[in-house]
């Protein structure tokens, strides 16, 4: 079935475009929430103006992105956690901590763009990605340190994983 987007849907289309969907998930989701309607040419033409808008705010975001990726790729983090004698954290690294460091360093970086697939629970070296977009990646070095060390470097023996 085709449908008019009338929101931007991830992995689907932008606002504006005639998409083809299942039937299903045009009737169970997209028609009755009001993200898409059924297209006609007075509607595509109505949302013309509207489409070349977002098209030119989605081009001036993503540079804004690629230039936010370009500075804060290979950014170094250095991050005190309480830890025990063999160097295992009470509790893990979140993201939303190596954020918060990156934007004290006076980066442009959001929570959600930190990508760590596991906890980090133990003092070392990391290298975490962040992802801006799709096709918008970057990567820091992270350094977790005992609390009481503060910004010095960790033993390099252990903890050398990456966490992408």
């Amino acid at each position: 079935m085709k449908v008019l987007l009338c929101e931007d849907v991830e992995k689907l289309g932008w606002y504006g475009d005639v998409v083809e969907v299942s039937e299903g998930y045009a009737r169970n989701y997209l028609l009755p929430r009001r993200i898409a309607t059924v297209p006609s040419e007075h509607k595509i033409k109505a949302m013309t103006e509207e489409k070349a808008k977002r098209n030119e705010r989605r081009n001036l975001d993503e540079e804004r992105m690629q230039k936010a990726a370009q500075a804060v790729e290979g950014a170094e983090v250095v991050l005190a956690a309480k830890a025990n004698e063999q160097g295992h954290l009470f509790g893990s690294v979140t993201e939303n901590q190596i954020a918060d460091n990156l934007r004290q360093q006076g980066f442009e970086v959001v929570d959600k763009v930190v990508q760590i697939d596991e906890h980090i629970k133990e003092v070392g070296q990391y290298t975490v990605k962040l992802k801006f977009s799709a096709n918008i990646t970057a990567k820091v070095k992270l350094t977790i340190v005992p609390e009481g060390q503060g910004a010095q470097a960790a033993d390099g023996s252990e903890g050398q994983t990456t966490a992408e």
